[in-house]
């Protein structure tokens, strides 16, 4: 595998988020100055798009769930109190009026493989292309809730291992619809003879597998990108040989750098395996930052979200995760690897940890704030020191930023973090409006797929 290290480019910025109230900081939403009830409203979204986009972020990176976490106690009811991920409204509707008010911020999207088909799917994700002009991204997940799995038509949920069998399949269905079911030039728009789209240049994709059966063409003509940016962020033995066949851009996550660099490694040598660049794949990992002007102020406001976060919320979280239920064990109690069909890498996190034996109520704690990964606070030189040797030592591209509360995190960040990473040469040029996303990430020929993705086999 190739070993040189990114290097001192600039760093890309992610937003984090989800449509719910509370994301990866259990119980903050009660705080008085979060705003994350809002999240049922366009202004909501609207007013963080614009936020992001005066920030330079290259994107809002919008997670999900089909289920709740029902895990911990054996209950819905911790995830319904602290409203860890519940309730939570789909990830789509608020794009489009978040791409009216911006032009170069890109939409991450997050929608499971497992529960719906690839045809419906493909079309809802070229119209967000077509509207957005090109700025969007899909997270390629299969899903690890067992509630989804019941309430989709399933007696349980579908093996590991298998997720990804159909993973592989669903996105070979896609890449026929979007690569290659409309030929360049299908559409002339040639109003004097009456003719928007050649038939002969419209083609059905004849595909006939395992799982999906689809036999005709594709509804959309193409978009900017024909197929979206394509995200992953499984990083289990079986998630990671899917992103270094299909990803363009992955989503790490991990409690230390070192630990993440070596989910990192182990990546970029599936990607070489697989005949593409390992350096053509953006690495974002994710973490929270407390930025204020100083550094005893945000060490200071750290200790006061953990303070106030909520424990069970915490644990609801990870146990949804995991798979795994901690109700009932001692404070105390170290945390033992077992093996599910949730997701694999959340738990090897803490229980594989080379560095330290977690206990619950370690974990409880970390949780509360940021989720799986760490939490940096300081001044906006402390944090940018902080990010910079992170990325150096983790070997990534960029960040997806979680938030604390919202919207501060985030303002902080575009008014203080920003500020000092652009002082430095660390972030890139702001990219004039109208280019796509794939072309601000660097991962392809222009708008479109780079010829060794196995999406770009498909076109005609």
């Amino acid at each position: 595998m190739s070993s040189t290290p990114a290097g001192r480019g600039p760093l890309r910025l992610n937003a984090f988020a989800m449509a719910c109230v509370g994301h990866q900081a259990a119980g903050l939403w009660a705080r008085p100055e979060d705003r994350s009830a809002d999240y049922r409203t366009l202004e909501h979204w609207t007013s963080l798009a614009r936020l992001l986009e005066r920030g330079g972020f290259e994107s809002l990176f919008l997670a999900d769930v089909l289920g709740v976490y029902d895990v911990h106690g054996g209950s819905r009811d911790a995830a319904v109190r602290a409203a860890a991920q519940v309730p939570v409204n789909d990830p789509l509707g608020a794009v489009s009026a978040m791409a009216a008010v911006t032009s170069t911020l890109g939409f991450g999207l997050t929608v499971t493989t497992t529960y719906e088909q690839p045809y419906s799917l493909a079309r809802r994700l070229t119209t967000l292309d077509h509207l957005t002009g090109g700025r969007v991204a899909w997270n390629v997940v299969t899903g690890y809730l067992d509630s989804a799995a019941r309430n989709l038509g399933f007696t349980a949920q579908v093996a590991h291992d298998e997720r990804y069998e159909v993973a592989e399949e669903y996105l070979e269905v896609c890449y026929k619809l979007w690569e290659g079911s409309w030929e360049d030039g299908a559409v002339v728009r040639d109003a004097e003879r009456g003719v928007f789209a050649d038939p002969a240049k419209v083609h059905d994709i004849a595909h006939h597998g395992r799982y999906f059966d689809v036999p005709g063409a594709f509804l959309c003509e193409p978009s900017p990108q024909r197929t979206p940016v394509v995200f992953q962020a499984g990083s289990s033995p079986r998630g990671q040989r899917f992103a270094g066949t299909h990803a363009e851009a992955v989503f790490v996550i991990g409690p230390t750098a070192r630990h993440v660099r070596r989910s990192v490694d182990a990546l970029r040598e599936q990607v070489e395996r697989a005949g593409r660049d390992p350096r053509a794949v953006r690495v974002f990992a994710g973490l929270t930052v407390v930025v204020r002007p100083d550094d005893a102020e945000a060490a200071a406001l750290l200790a006061d979200y953990r303070e106030r976060a909520s424990r069970e919320g915490a644990l609801a979280l990870f146990g949804g995760w995991t798979g795994v239920d901690l109700a009932g064990l001692a404070p105390d109690e170290p945390l033992q690897h077992v093996t599910t069909d949730a997701n694999r890498s959340a738990l090897a996190s803490f229980t594989q940890d080379p560095e330290r034996t977690w206990t619950v109520d370690d974990l409880a704690r970390f949780v509360a704030v940021g989720g799986r990964g760490p939490v940096l606070a300081g001044s906006p030189a402390t944090v940018a020191d902080a990010l910079e040797e992170f990325a150096d030592v983790a070997d990534v591209d960029g960040f997806n930023l979680m938030y604390a509360t919202m919207p501060g995190t985030f303002a902080d960040v575009v008014d203080h973090l920003v500020p000092e990473l652009e002082r430095r040469g660390r972030l890139a040029p702001r990219p004039a409006a109208g280019t796509t996303l794939r072309e601000r990430l660097g991962t392809g020929e222009g708008p479109r797929l780079a010829a060794a993705h196995p999406g770009a086999r498909h076109r005609r």
